[in-house]
């Protein structure tokens, strides 16, 4: 598993429904300009305000209409929940699922370790771990990651902690078994592809999903003359698309560019300041130009 995987926006109607015709549109644009997969009902999708009959609307619609593989978003910090959404993602025809970490409990090493392990054993799918501790207020530590690893349907990470040194221990750590290791932030993802990472599941893939495939392949590649030109390049939009909290500015590029109607967002999340909006303008048109 490696390249580029665009953590999906979930466009809403004025209704505040979910409008399946923009995330199909949303699917085919990224799909034509060359990503590895998509990643519906992650952090990007709204998931924590998605009820669970549309958690798995948003699932479905998106395996029936994507030609490349779908890793599902199906974590929760309810341990039942999580294994209904993630036999669900299995039963509708899934290639894997992306489980976050379990937010608010704050388990110990026990509980974490038992809450993987007992979903990733309900499926024959591969499962894919999420720490994003800035999220959850847990952070994944390198040796728990090392020790998930060894359970054969766990096959990788997304590892948003934003710390290098941490990712860098978890590289090190995993080495030699059937486990990759993903950036879950976008500005980080060629120091991260530098210490071995294979890729990134990305907030900027929903808007530049070229760009990002383009620099994420140079880097496999061993090209990182070209693949640090483009980063460089892309930084300011990277810089952008968190002015405020995701996916309130990356709903507002995709609307700037006509990939959805409404670049709307469910409360607690408001659209984004003025201010913040003409920084997000700027940025996207310096990178498009």
């Amino acid at each position: 598993m490696e390249g580029v995987y665009p953590a999906l926006i979930t466009p809403f109607t004025e209704d505040d429904e979910i409008d399946k015709e923009g995330l199909r549109k949303i699917v085919e644009y990224v799909t034509e300009e060359g990503v590895s997969g998509v990643v519906p009902c992650g952090t990007t999708g709204e998931s924590a305000t998605l009820s669970l009959k549309e958690h798995k609307k948003v699932i479905e619609t998106v395996v029936e209409c994507s030609k490349v593989p779908v890793i599902a978003g199906t974590g929760s910090n309810n341990t039942k929940e999580a294994i209904e959404f993630t036999e669900f993602a299995e039963d509708v025809g899934a290639d894997g699922v992306l489980l976050i970490t379990p937010y608010y409990n704050k388990p110990n090493r026990k509980g974490l370790m038992r809450h993987f392990e007992t979903i990733a054993k309900m499926v024959d799918i591969p499962v894919i771990l999420y720490n994003v501790p800035s999220r959850t207020g847990l952070n994944m530590t390198p040796d728990v990651v090392a020790e998930l690893a060894e359970v054969p349907e766990i096959v990788g990470i997304k590892e948003a902690s934003g710390d290098l040194k941490q990712v860098m221990e978890i590289i090190e750590r995993t080495e030699g078994k059937d486990f990759v290791v993903l950036s879950g932030d976008d500005i980080l993802t060629l120091p991260i592809m530098v210490l071995g990472g294979k890729g990134v599941i990305s907030v900027a893939a929903n808007i530049v999903p070229k760009m990002l495939t383009t620099m994420v392949k140079e880097m496999l590649e061993g090209k990182t003359t070209r693949a640090r030109e483009l980063h460089y390049k892309l930084v300011p939009l990277f810089k952008a698309l968190f002015l405020e909290t995701n996916p309130v500015p990356v709903k507002k590029a995709a609307e700037m560019m006509g990939l959805i109607e409404s670049g709307g967002v469910r409360l607690p999340l408001a659209e984004i300041s003025w201010d913040n909006e003409d920084r997000l303008a700027s940025a996207l048109r310096e990178v498009l130009k």
